[in-house]
């Protein structure tokens, strides 16, 4: 179950950029470029907020409720972009239900996702590596389903088909989660008391270099996620198929690059990935900012590129963070996650503004390439952290006897290794990290 909320979540995150040539369309919202960044500011505002008292609320109702509230608010705000569908001409009133919604939509996300996390470690104690990459990879696949549905159902004539499925699948999810025990070891799960719930330690001062990192990503992932369909079809000539086709693109090498570097990590280790991706990315805006009119095929391949550069960066920066700041993982997620969705609002947000300053699509993703050097920078730094031998292993679960605590789980799940031959390996390949999910 935990990983079909995942896989919603993503149909669910993605509704709102699967739909911008709708919502940017005379002939249906007709917003403007700075209305539809402006959409999503509130979904950032929520998002954050979400992610950073996510820990705390639950402590104080459990984590199972704060998992159905997270549900409820993305149910709500695919309510809304379903009632805004018969008053898209109307602007006055149009505009703010999308607000609204998507400020539900960042809330539901910043409850949802890192319970979710929670729930996949917690339920796979003996494979936790490979039940957060499954975790992550059904997100991304839903992400890519997403842009997809709005394909179809623009073919069928009515876009709205996609938060219809979306507030069905969410519907039938709830109430199969209410059925279900969810229960986490150390908090109160679906019992509500606030006694032995998740609690929220302060993070150290180098999570900082995180944060600014996954910061610098989410602008990165929301230049592509957001605005691709707009290059495409108001630059590149393309039609409406073929920039769904691009963001369907997009998400789907973000999702099979996570996997893909998960499997090549006996070769490709994980900090050897964190400094290669931002590499990618800066080719792929360079390209992106290159290409010429009636040149759409092109630009598919370029984002698809540019989803092969997001792939792994952000559950690699959890994965890192977590292992580098133990005695803070519980906040780590959290914490990386507002981040990023801070990084998600300025992309989302000023490119309206810098449209109007003068400057056009290509010339705002030609400049991202600066953004993507910065990151390419902090992802040496982090990852040099995430190399040493001597980083401090995961703390061992609750109940684990004396001689499991003497030993430690490697990447991926497989044969537990001794601690003390894990220091003794030093730099072998894969040793801190974890698979890209």
């Amino acid at each position: 179950m935990v990983n079909v909320a995942g896989l919603v979540q993503g149909i669910v995150l993605v509704s709102f950029p699967a739909a911008s040539t709708i919502f940017t369309s005379p002939g249906d919202y007709g917003l403007s470029s700075g209305q539809y960044g402006a959409m999503f500011l509130p979904q950032v505002l929520t998002a954050i907020a979400g992610a950073l008292t996510g820990a705390r609320l639950a402590a104080r109702i459990g984590t199972k409720r704060v998992y159905l509230l997270g549900l409820t608010l993305s149910l709500v705000s695919m309510g809304l972009l379903l009632v805004s569908a018969p008053v898209k001409s109307h602007e006055a009133v149009a505009h703010p239900l999308l607000l609204v919604a998507t400020g539900f939509l960042g809330a539901g996300f910043g409850l949802t996702v890192p319970v979710l996390n929670t729930f996949a470690s917690a339920f796979h104690p003996g494979a936790v590596d490979s039940a957060v990459l499954t975790l992550n990879a059904l997100l991304g696949l839903g992400t890519v389903l997403a842009p997809v549905f709005v394909a179809v159902f623009v073919g069928l004539g009515f876009w709205w088909g996609l938060p219809a499925v979306s507030a069905a699948l969410l519907v039938v999810l709830l109430l199969v989660s209410l059925q279900l025990p969810l229960r986490v070891d150390g908090t109160a799960g679906a019992a509500g008391a606030g006694a032995g719930a998740v609690q929220r330690p302060r993070l150290p001062s180098r999570f900082w270099l995180y944060a600014g990192l996954i910061l610098l990503y989410g602008i990165c992932e929301t230049m592509n996620g957001n605005w691709s369909q707009l290059e495409m079809t108001k630059r590149l000539g393309a039609s409406t198929s073929q920039a769904s086709l691009a963001l369907a693109a997009f998400w789907s090498m973000v999702t099979l690059g996570r996997v893909g570097f998960a499997a090549l990590e006996r070769w490709l280790s994980p900090p050897r990935v964190y400094r290669l991706l931002p590499l990618v990315l800066i080719a792929s805006f360079l390209l992106t900012g290159s290409l010429g009119r009636h040149q759409a095929v092109a630009g598919i391949g370029v984002f698809a590129l540019a989803g092969l550069g997001c792939s792994a960066m952000l559950p690699l920066t959890i994965s890192f963070g977590e292992l580098d700041m133990t005695t803070a993982s519980a906040a780590v997620a959290g914490g990386v996650i507002a981040f990023y969705q801070a990084g998600y609002g300025i992309a989302a947000f000023t490119v309206g503004p810098l449209q109007s300053a003068g400057l056009n699509l290509s010339q705002i993703f030609a400049w991202t390439t600066v953004v993507a050097a910065l990151m390419l920078v902090l992802a040496f730094i982090v990852s040099s952290r995430a190399a040493r031998p001597e980083a401090s292993p995961r703390a061992p679960a609750a109940g684990a006897d004396h001689h499991d605590r003497d030993r430690l789980t490697p990447p991926g799940g497989g044969q537990t290794v001794p601690i003390m031959e894990k220091h003794k390996a030093g730099g072998r390949k894969g040793d801190s990290g974890r698979p890209a999910g």
